[in-house]
């Protein structure tokens, strides 16, 4: 894979030429103090003040009477240490007040490459919805995807000469309440062929697409033969679209083939499998989860791996052994007093 190959995935170089069968969005060139706030973890854990004075967290109950535990008298050691203040963008906030006025007054972020799903479960209703500048902020400051932008985009190219792209930019995409997650599919494209689509969401089971399973395949052909093929110039790449109530496709993403992009329901061996060839061209497979025991949970979740690593050694592995342990000892101690 080749930095070109990376540098096309980019929302803010393919957006201008695929924004007639795209949702509408609003880009924003991101300031360089804006990304280094985003990568500096070494203090607290701070929101930028809000000339607006909107807040991403809910608002804590003032209880005067909690303070008196926290007063610092004057001379005392720890009055040198006081905290930092929060760091401020005005300017890039009111951009992007602006904007999403201008789409309805909600919207979902992402960066070149990026969104930063990983992190919903830190916002307070628990998805990728923004209403403000505060709440974009606290989703991408809490987000390891948002990382691999910014640090870690060229890994897998055979001519990275840089670690991060010159330029880092915000694309702030319309809320759609009525957006259905089963309608959205994962197309791949390989040698400028698309040999497989499958839904997006592999973690659900959905009847519905059983039942349109033959018409959704060639919807999203004859979208790729016509608003797809020949325009986006790398070769092999991934594109993701969704299928509205009326029957429109839209193009949702681009990402490039292999690297960090998940194959979902198929592997990259499977697609790069030449024995699947019929005549000169891949036979087109699409994969759809067909019962509640094809469910694939896991690929991506919406809380810290912490949470859910089980494996030897973690803070979830010696949690269970202490409670086994403080369980026997509380059993021992029942017998020993009956």
């Amino acid at each position: 894979m080749n930095s070109e190959d990376i540098n096309r995935c980019q929302i803010q170089e393919w957006y201008p030429k695929f924004q007639p069968v795209s949702v509408k969005t609003r880009i924003h060139k991101l300031p360089e103090p804006f990304i280094q706030y985003l990568l500096d973890d070494s203090g607290p854990f701070l929101l930028p003040l809000s000339i607006t004075n909107d807040d991403a967290l809910p608002n804590r109950l003032h209880k005067p009477e909690e303070e008196e535990d926290f007063v610092v008298e004057e001379g005392s050691e720890d009055e040198s240490e006081q905290p930092s203040p929060p760091p401020s963008f005005p300017e890039l906030e009111a951009e992007i007040k602006a904007s999403i006025g201008t789409l309805g007054g909600a919207v979902f972020p992402k960066l070149n490459w990026s969104a930063p799903k990983d992190s919903a479960w830190i916002s307070s209703i628990g998805n990728l919805k923004c209403k403000n500048f505060s709440d974009i902020a606290l989703l991408l400051k809490s987000s390891d995807s948002i990382v691999h932008d910014l640090c870690h985009a060229y890994d897998a190219c055979v001519d990275k000469a840089s670690s991060r792209p010159s330029n880092f930019f915000l694309a702030l995409r319309k809320w759609y309440p009525s957006f259905q997650p089963e309608m959205e599919f994962r197309c791949f494209v390989l040698n400028k062929l698309l040999v497989g689509i499958c839904q997006r969401e592999v973690t659900n089971f959905y009847p519905t697409l059983l039942e349109r399973k033959s018409d959704l395949k060639a919807m999203i052909v004859d979208f790729f033969v016509e608003e797809v093929k020949g325009k986006f110039r790398s070769e092999s790449f991934t594109f993701d679209v969704y299928v509205t109530k009326d029957g429109r496709v839209k193009v949702l993403d681009f990402n490039p083939w292999g690297a960090s992009t998940l194959p979902l329901m198929f592997s990259w061996d499977e697609l790069e499998d030449e024995s699947r060839e019929e005549g000169d061209e891949l036979e087109l497979e699409f994969r759809i989860v067909e019962s509640r025991c094809g469910i694939r949970p896991g690929l991506k979740t919406a809380v810290p791996y912490d949470y859910l690593d089980t494996s030897p050694g973690s803070g979830w592995d010696e949690f269970f052994k202490n409670a086994d342990v403080e369980l026997k000892r509380q059993v021992s101690l029942t017998e020993a007093g009956a």
